[in-house]
């Protein structure tokens, strides 16, 4: 198959979803050759306008799993604002060391469905978002580098694909699938949907960097301790707010926490499909 160009298509609302993609996309780029662009959807302005793709594209697709699922709140874009039109797709999932569960399938599945044929897929781990004590600092180093060399593999595979792609890479995971039922450390349901981060008035500064970086453009403007819109619970505005004033304190989400911390530091290691 004869790639002219990569583009490294992602939700990365704290940034390791982004670092993984580019480390596959710019490897991928350089043993192809071929120029390499970002399409970045995270916050809600890069998800109006509708994304067409081309036989001869390569489409890094990337997102973290959430709930062991696709983002429930960015998947209606991947479903009405994009087509492949024969382009070839590597979906690509991060997830916070306790388990990909079912997104990577359920990632693969709507690239498929819209057009795209899929001949590589990986799932890496990364730094949780509710906490560092989990894969705290990765992807690191050592992760990078096998990503690196995934990616050589899968430029050096899609050299030898015909241009009308016929294959599919079997990946882990089944789709349609539940979501992950998050639990407390009683081992029973947290429930924390409507849970929304606080402001510390003594911390916050007003600077509205919490008002820029929330993926659903939630957080008051003129307020910035008010969110007036839906909460993913993302931690973008946790993760980057630069004077720490952002945090959450609701019972059943801090429980939920607490139980990942304590059954899942075992350290995951990624996975690749080719």
């Amino acid at each position: 198959m004869n790639v002219t160009k990569i583009t490294l298509l992602y939700y990365s609302a704290t940034g390791n979803t982004e670092k993984v993609v580019s480390a596959i996309g710019q490897k991928m780029a350089e043993c192809l050759q071929v120029p390499c662009e970002k399409a970045d959807i995270t916050l809600p302005g890069n998800r109006l306008a509708a994304l067409e793709f081309q036989k001869g594209d390569l489409v890094i697709a990337g997102m973290p799993v959430y709930a062991g699922r696709v983002p429930n709140k960015i998947l209606p874009y991947l479903q009405e604002k994009i087509e492949g039109n024969g382009a070839a797709a590597i979906p690509v999932v991060t997830f916070g060391n306790r388990s990909y569960d079912n997104g990577l399938k359920e990632l693969q599945h709507e690239l498929e469905l819209h057009g795209f044929h899929t001949f590589a897929a990986a799932a890496v781990p990364a730094e949780h978002a509710f906490t560092d004590q989990l894969a705290k600092g990765r992807p690191a180093s050592a992760d990078i580098n096998r990503i690196r060399k995934f990616a050589k593999h899968a430029a050096d595979m899609v050299k030898l694909l015909p241009e009308n792609i016929t294959v599919q890479v079997k990946v882990a995971g089944e789709y349609p699938a539940p979501y992950y039922t998050p639990l407390g450390t009683d081992g029973q349901p947290a429930v924390f949907l409507k849970a929304k981060p606080l402001t510390d008035p003594k911390k916050c500064d007003g600077c509205g960097i919490c008002v820029k970086v929330c993926p659903m453009g939630s957080i008051s403007e003129e307020n910035p301790a008010e969110v007036r819109g839906i909460c993913i619970k993302c931690q973008a505005c946790v993760k980057k707010c630069p004077r720490g004033a952002k945090y959450f304190a609701d019972p059943a989400f801090l429980s939920h926490v607490a139980m990942l911390e304590q059954n899942y530091k075992r350290r995951a290691e990624a996975e690749f499909f080719v």
